[in-house]
């Protein structure tokens, strides 16, 4: 789409036109600022904010090319990309399974499509509040965040982010390589899966994983605008591909099987709200990580009706739509093969020509594909840029998320159900949520989303605070983090913490953490805020 605007800012130099190679994108810096009675910016006259030459030094230790603002000539994506960005990372192999772990807690398939459905549509919220800032401003999450933290202090949230992000980095890719490896199985007859064994695993399963890391780097290396088209084909390509195996299993099954008559076991009362809000808060946490980091796509958006519709249109909808489709298929799998599947590579296993696992093979590579590259490497690329703006580049910190994904050890972290689910979802969400607590009260109440773009990038401007750090957004989240997971709890045998949880007294806030993070980081913030007497817009 837009085939005659500008490349964007990470494009390597070789891809730009030739009267645009020499110098960097966006306003051209100069080493001194300007006069200060000069104006740093300019509003035009749909809102957006764009630096104006020379108003951000090139010396800057706080700026790099893929920080800076984009200018508004580069700002083109429309309400089409940011829906097929949402529907190209909803449909994965996690989201596909969502309602198949509600209906195991005994939900039946109308009370897990609407707790997924509700959950969506309250995670769009704050999507779409910190999401404002990007096209306005032309900025990423973790500038954005300078204006809480400070200049200094952003790394803190920054590198929470990034760390999550490498974690579901390699947690996707080694799911993504099981599958292309569980389909070539099919393909080759099992002689795949006999292979000599390298670290308990056969050395094809670690070839399908190392090829299918090394495919997701070298797309993002080509930078946001090949994401973007990449994105735009791969969100239709997978939604038919979620259709087709609808229909091939409902002319297996000579329609859909029992499970759709299958009725509750919790019902609507006293059994049913203990697990609706635990489960309602784990789906928010699903997708709560983007929730902080959506500027580092909506930067790029022509304007705010653009973000705001594409990822209304995208995100909730495609969500629900997946599950009931999830559930559709596996009600039919269960009249089909006496048992439900939910896991779509075992399904598409059972395909019984091999047109159909290779059709299966390239849907499963392509949704994976979307949605980490998407979700878990833009965001820690910028958020490690962020750290060490004049070391660290785009395509460095996105090759660093791709090593560090795979040095946790990802086949190691998902084998312990405890771990994987209690420690890193149930801890991890309720600190982001926190995070996004910050930012929504101090964008949104605080300053009114007014921003002064050059002392985003200026030390010793209004954003530096005490040595580049805001000591109040600090207090904010360390409160929000305890509030938020200090009452984590396992059964006894279960997971790593106590039955009566780290903090016993903060024991029932824990089934809420993600809501609770949020909540008392935004008041706690604008509490010591509004204490302050000098201004802060």
């Amino acid at each position: 789409m837009l085939a005659s605007a500008r490349p964007l800012v990470l494009l390597p130099s070789s891809e730009r036109p030739a009267h645009d190679r020499h110098r960097p994108p966006g306003p051209p810096p100069i080493p001194a600022g300007p006069p200060t009675d000069a104006p740093a910016q300019r509003t035009a006259p749909d809102g957006r904010v764009e630096l104006l030459p020379g108003a951000s030094p090139d010396d800057s230790r706080f700026a790099n090319d893929d920080l800076r603002p984009i200018p508004l000539a580069e700002r083109h994506w429309t309400t089409y990309n940011f829906a097929a960005l949402w529907v190209g990372m909803a449909h994965n192999i996690p989201s596909w399974t969502l309602a198949s772990g509600l209906v195991a807690l005994g939900m039946d398939w109308k009370q897990a499509v609407f707790t997924i459905a509700l959950a969506n549509v309250v995670v769009l919220l704050p999507m779409l509040l910190t999401g404002h800032a990007g096209p306005k401003y032309g900025i990423p999450f973790p500038v954005l965040a300078r204006a809480s933290f400070g200049l200094r202090g952003a790394n803190l949230p920054a590198l929470i982010r990034a760390a999550v992000a490498c974690g579901w980095f390699g947690i996707q890719t080694w799911i993504g390589g099981q599958g292309i490896f569980v389909l070539l199985n099919e393909v080759f007859g099992g002689a795949w899966a006999d292979a000599s064994p390298i670290g308990g695993h056969p050395w094809t399963l670690w070839l399908c994983f190392v090829a299918f890391w090394s495919l997701q780097l070298a797309i993002i290396h080509r930078g946001m605008e090949t994401l973007r088209r990449f994105e735009n084909w791969a969100a239709p390509f997978v939604l038919v591909g979620a259709v087709v195996l609808l229909v091939w299993i409902s002319d297996k099954a000579g329609g859909l099987g029992p499970l759709l008559d299958q009725p509750s076991r919790l019902g609507w009362g006293a059994d049913f709200w203990p697990v609706f809000f635990p489960a309602f808060m784990g789906m928010i946490g699903f997708w709560s990580t983007l929730s902080l980091n959506i500027p580092d796509f909506t930067r790029f958006g022509k304007g705010q009706r653009a973000q705001v519709w594409g990822q209304s249109l995208g995100l909730p909808t495609t969500m629900t739509a997946f599950a009931l489709l999830s559930v559709l298929v596996t009600s039919g799998s269960q009249a089909v093969y006496g048992e439900p599947i939910w896991e779509p590579v075992d399904l598409a296993a059972k395909a019984d020509n091999v047109f159909g696992l290779l059709f299966a093979l390239v849907t499963v590579l392509v949704a994976t594909v979307s949605v980490n590259i998407a979700a878990n490497v833009v965001s820690p690329a910028y958020d490690l840029a962020n750290l060490a703006p004049r070391l660290i580049d785009f395509r460095t910190g996105a090759l660093i998320t791709g090593v560090v994904g795979v040095l946790i050890f990802p086949w190691k972290l998902i084998e312990t159900p405890e771990l994987y689910i209690f420690v890193w979802l149930g801890v991890v969400g309720g600190l982001l949520g926190t995070v996004a607590g910050v930012l929504i009260a101090d964008y949104w109440i605080v300053r009114r989303t007014a921003l002064d773009l050059a002392d985003l990038y200026r030390q010793d401007g209004r954003y530096w605070y005490a040595g580049g750090w805001n000591w109040r957004a600090v207090v904010a989240f360390a409160v929000g983090g305890v509030l938020a997971v200090g009452g984590s709890h396992s059964d006894p045998g279960k997971g790593p913490f106590p039955d009566d949880g780290m903090i016993p007294f903060l024991r029932p806030l824990a089934d809420y953490g993600w809501a609770v993070g949020l909540g008392s980081a935004c008041v706690v913030y604008l509490a010591l805020m509004w204490s302050r007497r000098e201004g802060v817009t």
